[in-house]
């Protein structure tokens, strides 16, 4: 039945391929450390440079940014005693 069991299209995920990220880092890294001696002009604003800084800043979504990863970790420690208990169960019966 497709009339009403619409399906959702694929998200758009686009990586690039000619792309090295560690070289950018790294020239980043170089730029601003020659800005903070004086070598170069002070940058001009991009909002680039404020991303990611409202989440760091404020104590609740830095809480769950970090709770997110304890909750997998949970589950890992939930499943490995789930199966300590059944290997004492088949291995003592």
């Amino acid at each position: 039945m497709g009339i009403f069991n619409q399906r959702e299209p694929r998200r758009f995920h686009h990586e690039y391929i000619y792309v090295d990220e560690r070289k950018e880092k790294l020239k980043a890294i170089e730029e601003r450390a020659k800005r903070e001696l004086g070598m170069l002009p002070p940058k001009e604003f991009s909002p680039e440079d404020i991303r990611g800084k409202f989440v760091e800043s404020t104590t609740h979504l830095k809480r769950r940014k970090e709770s997110e990863t304890t909750v997998s970790s949970r589950w890992l420690i939930l499943v490995l005693v789930a199966l300590c208990l059944i290997f004492y169960v088949l291995w003592f019966k």
